[in-house]
């Protein structure tokens, strides 16, 4: 065991680097990073186990790192562990830099997660905690049998998805959970006891966790809770540590900086910063440095791992002779390999729900894609991801054998558990709730997106035809918001997020397919609660890949194209026989994914929308839907206003989604 002196001086050690990267920067946050030195300090140089040379092995311990704005503490023990050089450290927030202001996932530099907003990082821990659970029950726990470490402050325990977390993670009983919370008592701008008085230790145990109180700052009370909680079985682990905001941080007079809101979020600055770092050890004019001694305890600390890995590693080739289909299955598993789904066996009923056709596919990728995992928001019967379930079963804290994730009504909580799957790997997850409230999940479908995870989310009730229930559960804005996710690219160049609305139970087949073979991106399947009447007989849907093509009417040359995604495909044709009886020739065209038609060809593009021809969109949400692909010289029905109580058929007619309307408004075109 490493003596106390020296880890006190790797502690002190991290926190002269992460004072001098904000310094440097002229800005980001100090005082937590200090904070937390010591606990990080004892976890990477103790007890996370990972493979320095195979960043991505399966089977390593993985961290989340809740909050980003702490991004120094993990950057300046990566860097000791051999992950960043000096010069990276020095260039945080810059330009082009690997250390950003929040770190940004990238496992080969040892980064499990991109830190968003407070409390998504630990509740991505729950998720790949689960995931680490349902893999050991398919593979063996030979190769399963790592910990999920997290960290957390103040913040993330107050923000509300904590509550969400907190609950599955005790309810499963995660035992291969260990979750350090940083309580220093100090924000940004507030004292902690300013905003709460919860006893949270007390909130924690009563979620079923098990917990200990420590000095965050005393190495044999870190060691020993660690210890404690790696034998605790049946219940995750919370360690409340008790730590100093700005711990060693000294003011230009040279009393204590500690303790201080303004250690929080700016550099210390000026003689403070000076001051500190000398206290610390360092040398303020070149503090860019490791400590001989803090660099011969990483390297002690890579020689045990290789020990360990190369232990792990022959228990792995042992399994895999013992296993070897099970071995094949991790390998493909974890390489995100696109599954094998008999799409062409699957039957749709005509003139169905796109739920319920969501249902069937859902059913037979139950059946055929031994690694997904599918969740509802307490209503599988509902958005029909319960045609999953049907042919599974929920998890329990003693049994994960079945692959349905029961969330509960927490539908941000439920998104970033699916995130933490995804980023565990070896896991295809899914999610279903009404599309209205995807509202509360788009904070987590945004990281998603930032991430480039292939989680899929289900969402049904996609309009104002949820009908009686009222304008507070019926989407009007929601497509507009998420489509929004098409337009923006991500850092590889690819639109963000797959949102895909079809048009009818068979192009929801296809729609699916599109997302199963996605591996790069979120995907969004956008739903609809009523029946539609399938498109016309003779339908190429092969062409859904191509995000929109021509669903009725091939004419050359078209005087009028009517073109929409979703549910009002259907109203669109119903509307054609009353126009060509007026002698126009009409071609409907159906967009399931602006996105993806944006990414085809010029001339393709061209071929389905020309230029100079009168266009008409129909969209049960905002006319800005479909704005950019009418152009302006056409119009686009859609609403402008919160949805009504009511039938939906009556809805149909009193906001004019009819044959009829679509007569009278494509007419008001010529």
């Amino acid at each position: 065991m490493n003596n106390i002196q020296t880890m006190n001086h790797a502690a002190d050690n991290i926190r002269i680097l992460a004072a001098s990267m904000v310094e440097k920067a002229k800005s980001g946050h100090p005082g937590g990073a200090m904070g937390g030195a010591d606990f990080i300090n004892v976890l990477y140089s103790e007890y996370l186990v990972y493979d320095p040379k195979n960043p991505t092995w399966e089977g390593r311990d993985r961290f989340f790192l809740d909050p980003g704005h702490m991004a120094p503490m993990l950057y300046s023990v990566l860097a000791l562990s051999g992950k960043f050089s000096m010069d990276e450290l020095a260039q945080l927030r810059q330009w082009g830099s690997p250390t950003p202001g929040h770190p940004e996932v990238s496992v080969v530099r040892g980064i499990e997660n991109t830190s968003g907003p407070l409390g998504q990082g630990h509740t991505f821990a729950v998720g790949a905690a689960i995931a680490e659970k349902f893999l050991a029950a398919r593979l063996g726990k030979e190769v399963m049998h790592h910990t999920i470490y997290a960290y957390i402050s103040d913040g993330g325990v107050e923000e509300e998805i904590s509550q969400g977390a907190g609950r599955i993670a005790g309810h499963l009983g995660l035992d291969n959970l260990i979750m350090f919370y940083d309580s220093n008592d100090i924000q940004l701008s507030t004292a902690c006891n300013e905003v709460t008085s919860e006893d949270v230790a007390k909130k924690y145990e009563a979620w079923g966790w098990h917990v200990i109180t420590i000095n965050g700052h005393d190495v044999a009370q870190i060691r020993a809770a660690l210890d404690e909680a790696k034998a605790t079985e049946g219940k995750p682990t919370l360690i409340i540590g008790k730590c100093i905001m700005g711990k060693g941080a000294l003011k230009a007079d040279g009393s204590s900086y500690e303790r201080n809101c303004a250690t929080h979020g700016a550099p210390l600055g000026g003689d403070a910063y000076v001051n500190t770092v000398r206290a610390l050890g360092g040398n303020p004019e070149n503090p860019f440095v490791i400590f001989d001694d803090v660099k011969e305890l990483y390297a002690r600390r890579a020689v045990e791992l290789e020990k360990i890995c190369a232990a792990r590693q022959a228990e792995k080739a042992a399994w895999a002779a013992q296993y070897p289909d099970k071995a094949i299955k991790m390998a493909e598993w974890f390489a995100g390999k696109v599954p094998a789904v008999d799409w062409a066996g699957i039957q749709q009923k005509a003139d169905a729900a796109t739920r319920g056709a969501s249902a069937t596919v859902l059913g037979a990728l139950a059946e055929q894609v031994e690694n997904m995992v599918c969740a509802s928001a307490d209503l599988s019967n509902s958005d029909k991801t319960d045609g999953f379930l049907k042919k599974t079963h929920a998890f329990t804290r003693d049994d994960f054998s079945g692959a349905f994730f029961q969330a509960g009504v927490a539908e941000l909580t439920m998104a970033c558990c699916c995130i933490g799957m995804a980023l565990h790997g070896g896991v295809i997850p899914a999610c279903g709730t009404f599309f209205v409230f995807s509202d509360y999940m788009k904070p987590a479908v945004r990281m998603a997106a930032l991430m480039e995870l292939p989680v899929k989310f289900i969402w049904t009730h996609d309009a104002f035809r949820v009908g009686e229930d009222g304008p507070t559960h019926e989407p009007v804005e929601q497509e507009a918001q998420i489509r929004l996710m098409e337009k923006l690219h991500n850092h590889s160049g690819r639109p963000s997020m797959l949102v895909l609305r079809p048009a009818d139970a068979e192009e929801t087949t296809v729609c699916w397919r599109l997302a199963m073979e996605n591996t790069s991106t979120p995907t969004a399947l956008v739903l609809s609660r009523q029946n539609i009447v399938n498109l016309p007989a003779g339908n190429d849907y092969s062409q859904v890949a191509r995000g929109a093509y021509i669903v009725e009417g091939s004419d050359a040359n078209p005087d009028v194209i009517l073109l929409a995604s979703g549910s009002e495909v259907s109203t669109l044709v119903s509307g054609t026989p009353l126009l060509r009886a007026d002698g126009l020739k009409v071609r409907v065209v159906s967009v399931p994914s602006e996105g993806l038609f944006r990414t085809q060809p010029k001339e393709y593009q061209q071929s389905i929308l020309p230029a100079g021809v009168k266009k008409f969109g129909l969209t049960a949400g905002l006319p800005v839907t479909l704005e950019g692909l009418v152009g302006a010289d056409g119009a686009v029905w859609g609403l402008t206003s919160f949805g009504f109580s009511a039938p939906y058929k009556v809805l149909d007619e009193k906001l004019g989604f009819t044959a009829q309307n679509v007569y009278e408004q494509v007419k008001k075109l010529f």
